[in-house]
């Protein structure tokens, strides 16, 4: 058998069953093999949007996800999802072809650069395989880094040679022994936890996607919202988590924006999985309490305490530390936090109000009506991504409300134009009927258009909003605000019939430019189990709250 047919086997016995990619001759063995053993192997348009797609995939499965590309344009089509992986600690398996062994250094085709060197800083193992019969261990190997907390991404660079050579003798199984990254912190930091948690007067939970992606984690914040009683926020991922908290569930952090200005900011804070950077504040306080006793369970060192004082620094699996709190919570009385639950969701909701009452009727549509028109017709059966500046900061206002199976957004890298590929993988994954929705600016729709395609013949059927704005509205802004409104250059973008782009090819397309027609166009294209693009027209000048704080100003005048 040739490398090609020993990294299916391999990927087969990892319980790998979805690839994505696009086809190079580099991995045509690879491309054989999955045809022969019917391996799933989603073909986008674009390298980046196979990339994407795997993390996509990898996020809303709770799994592996794999992409598949060829040498040179190839690999580096696939360094920004790479680089996004690394940041937001996803468990992706980049597959690339590159040049025979023979060739090096004779400016043979789609070589000359070493791809192994360009993504170790951007991968938790990033390995040239040089021997056939080593492939089943170093796949092996690779799933293992992977999928060992913290999680992230991987690479193995195979040159052609390698996988077109032939061995004889069949490697048989490999036993490949896949980590469950369950384990649970120290007895004493357990009761310490419960102990903070049952004192406090004002107590929050904030969850990140660590948790959202554990095996137990979801079940664990369950029991642990239920027997104490305090209120749970995340950030984007992590509200998949949260959304069985019962009557404990709080939304996105950000909701805590307005806490402090009350004199109400919570004083102790368990964070689970989140870490302190761009979605908690930046170590400011202005969500997590530079005064608050703070809990924070990381399986990386390095995050426990980056930026604010810690009072407990866990260093544990998420999942597993949820777990182990969870049997301690049950063992004990806890006080009851109803009037503090109260309490929040009207801060929370006063937030949402503040927010509501600044956005005046305009035409064209103004984005926060938008968005809570179409977060009005989303609910636990949709998954939803979001993409693009200005668009998933306004939907970001409103989506707590819908509890989607689902919020994935573009993370710490905060690249656009990633949310089709994203959609994509996660319309793959998607399980129990649930339909991918994707809603994302004009800007970060061009990048990835043809996806259209991809998504009509392998029969994915995401329901894309593209809120236009007819321009790059993020830099705009900042052009506008910090430039003047006569220094606005370069980005403007007045074309984009999206919705006929993509009715080109053979999805669906609707056009909105009032609330009536955009409500009629998710009507139907939610109600119909196909491919379908929303182009609703939206007015740009509106700043959101949360890019108002990125620029240093005070959304709400407290």
């Amino acid at each position: 058998m040739n490398g090609g047919e020993l990294v299916v086997r391999t990927l087969e016995e990892a319980g790998v069953t979805t690839l994505f990619g696009l086809h190079g001759a580099h991995t045509d063995t690879v491309f054989q093999a999955s045809r022969d053993r019917h391996l799933r192997i989603i073909d986008t348009r674009h390298e980046v949007s196979a990339g994407h797609a795997a993390e996509g995939y990898a996020r809303i499965g709770r799994r592996l996800g794999v992409a598949l590309v060829t040498a040179g344009g190839g690999f580096t089509n696939v360094v920004t999802s790479m680089a996004n992986a690394w940041l937001d600690r996803t468990p992706v398996l980049y597959l690339t072809g590159s040049g025979p062994l023979d060739g090096d250094e004779t400016n043979t085709l789609q070589a000359g650069i070493d791809q192994v060197a360009i993504a170790a800083p951007i991968t938790k193992w990033a390995h040239r395989v040089t021997r056939t019969d080593q492939i089943p261990r170093l796949v092996a190997q690779a799933v293992r880094i992977a999928l060992s907390g913290p999680r992230g991404p991987v690479l193995l660079d195979f040159p052609w040679d390698v996988l077109t050579a032939e061995i004889e003798d069949d490697p048989g199984s490999i036993g490949l022994n896949l980590p469950r990254a369950e384990s649970r912190p120290a007895p004493e930091e357990v009761r310490e936890a419960t102990r903070m948690l049952a004192e406090a007067s004002r107590p929050v939970m904030i969850v990140g996607s660590e948790l959202q992606r554990s095996a137990v984690g979801v079940e664990a914040l369950r029991g642990l919202a239920e027997a104490t009683g305090i209120p749970v926020f995340a950030d984007f991922e992590g509200m998949a988590a949260i959304t069985g908290a019962g009557e404990s569930y709080a939304g996105l952090v950000q909701g805590l924006q307005t806490f402090a200005a009350r004199g109400e900011a919570p004083d102790v804070v368990l964070m689970l999985g989140a870490r302190f950077g761009l979605n908690t504040g930046h170590g400011t306080g202005a969500l997590v309490p530079r005064d608050a006793r703070v809990i924070q369970v990381d399986p990386d060192g390095r995050e426990l305490g980056r930026l604010q004082q810690v009072a407990l620094p866990v260093l544990a699996d998420v999942g597993g530390a949820a777990a182990a709190l969870a049997d301690a919570a049950r063992e004990q009385s806890w006080p009851d936090r109803s009037t503090w639950r109260s309490r929040v969701r009207e801060l929370v909701d006063e937030r949402r109000q503040l927010v509501a009452g600044a956005a005046q009727e305009q035409q064209p549509i103004h984005p926060f009506h938008a968005a809570e028109a179409i977060a009005g017709r989303l609910g636990p059966e949709h998954q939803v991504v979001a993409d693009g500046a200005l668009s998933y900061l306004w939907l970001s206002e409103v989506i707590s409300g819908s509890r989607p199976a689902a919020f994935l957004c573009h993370g710490y890298l905060g690249s656009m134009g990633v949310g089709t590929g994203t959609a994509l993988g996660a319309a793959a994954a998607a399980g129990d009927g649930r339909r991918t929705v994707l809603i994302t600016g004009d800007g970060a729709m061009g990048y990835a258009i043809a996806e259209f395609d991809t998504m009509v013949r392998h029969g994915l059927p995401v329901v894309v909003v593209v809120v236009n704005n007819r321009s790059w509205g993020g830099t705009l802004h900042y052009q506008m605000l910090l430039e003047g409104p006569d220094r606005i250059t370069n980005t403007r973008l007045e074309n984009g019939a999206y919705e006929q782009v993509a009715e080109a090819f053979g999805a669906e397309g609707y056009y909105a430019t009032s609330l009536e027609e955009l409500d009629k166009a998710l009507d139907s294209a939610l109600a119909r189990d196909v491919p379908a693009c929303i182009n609703v027209v939206v007015g740009v000048e509106p700043v959101p709250p949360e890019e108002q704080i990125l620029i240093g100003r005070d959304p709400f005048g407290s």
